[in-house]
């Protein structure tokens, strides 16, 4: 059949039949649909272990309040108790995690004392629950607070008497997951002027050279984390392939700067900027602290090239 433009003027048979097929052919198209909103987000961190069912019994508590909620683990192996590593963890991982993104954390070792449960809200539009205890001092100092309100609001906590042990399951998480559903915060309860900060030791450049601090080991590998950043290490005149001097807890260890493990040889010490920008200490697949009977926190020095 000729449906052309001149034909379909002379036919209105063919009029017809063109507006019937033009009808079939849209039906026939897939449809155009918003795309799919991204559920939302907590990230969970805790020092709770997951030998029992602590972990779970918090996940519980924020699907009852928010079933479409997607719940990303941070850790719940921080070491017992260490509000500096959790604090260090938080972070590592802010960065790279979009605005509006709750992170619950609990590493609480003032559980049910006088020490206030908190919403932090960062200058980068993320949402913090947590304890008043220095968890928030390496975020705070980077990305700055806009503002905290200590939780208070029994409206948001769960079960009709809140456990004096177990504040991650009755008060943090349901509150991080009526944030994350979208609840007006501020309902929380009252502003709080400032966060109890860590006393964190910043690395120093001297005359003579570096002196720092191993705060961590990394996981399971035992390459040292340090408090020395990549800018202040460079100081030092270093180059990729000189090699240098350094005293660890006492130990004077001499090895290379180089870019990556594989750069020495097998169980030979180096010293390379890690992941996260910092001066680390590592043997090529061994563990450095294993090997020098490291545990932090130890002192650290650096000297400068040439002395």
């Amino acid at each position: 059949m000729d449906l052309s433009a001149t034909h379909v003027r002379k036919s209105p048979r063919a009029l017809g039949l063109w507006f019937v097929l033009v009808l079939l052919t849209a039906s026939l198209l897939p449809a155009q649909t918003a795309a799919p909103q991204a559920p939302p987000t907590v990230v969970f961190m805790t020092d709770f272990g997951v030998i029992d069912d602590s972990v779970a019994l918090c996940k519980g508590v924020m699907y009852g309040i928010a079933p479409n909620l997607r719940i990303v683990d941070l850790t719940h192996q921080v070491n017992a108790f260490s509000v500096a590593e959790g604090a260090r963890f938080l972070f590592g991982a802010t960065p790279y995690f979009p605005a509006g993104t709750v992170f619950v954390a609990v590493v609480d070792p003032g559980v049910g004392s006088s020490r206030k449960a908190v919403v932090v809200k960062s200058k980068r539009g993320q949402f913090f629950v947590l304890p008043d205890n220095g968890l928030m001092t390496m975020v705070e100092d980077r990305d700055g607070i806009e503002n905290v309100r200590e939780i208070t609001n029994p409206d948001w906590m769960i079960g009709a008497k809140i456990s004096s042990t177990f504040h991650g399951r009755d008060i943090f998480s349901p509150v991080g997951a009526h944030i994350a559903r979208g609840d007006d915060w501020a309902q929380v309860g009252p502003e709080v002027k400032a966060l109890v900060r860590l006393d964190l030791r910043p690395a120093t450049v001297g005359e003579k050279g570096l002196s720092g601090e191993v705060i961590a080991i990394d996981g399971p590998f035992g390459n040292l984390i340090t408090n020395v950043s990549a800018e202040d290490f460079l100081k030092l005149g270093y180059q990729h392939g000189d090699t240098l001097k350094v005293e660890i807890a006492g130990h004077e260890v001499e090895l290379p700067f180089v870019k990556t493990f594989s750069d020495v040889a097998l169980k030979r010490p180096l010293l390379f900027i890690d992941s996260r920008g910092r001066a680390s200490f590592a043997l090529n697949q061994a563990s450095f602290a294993e090997a020098y009977n490291i545990h932090p926190p130890q002192s650290i020095f650096i000297p400068r090239k040439g002395h």
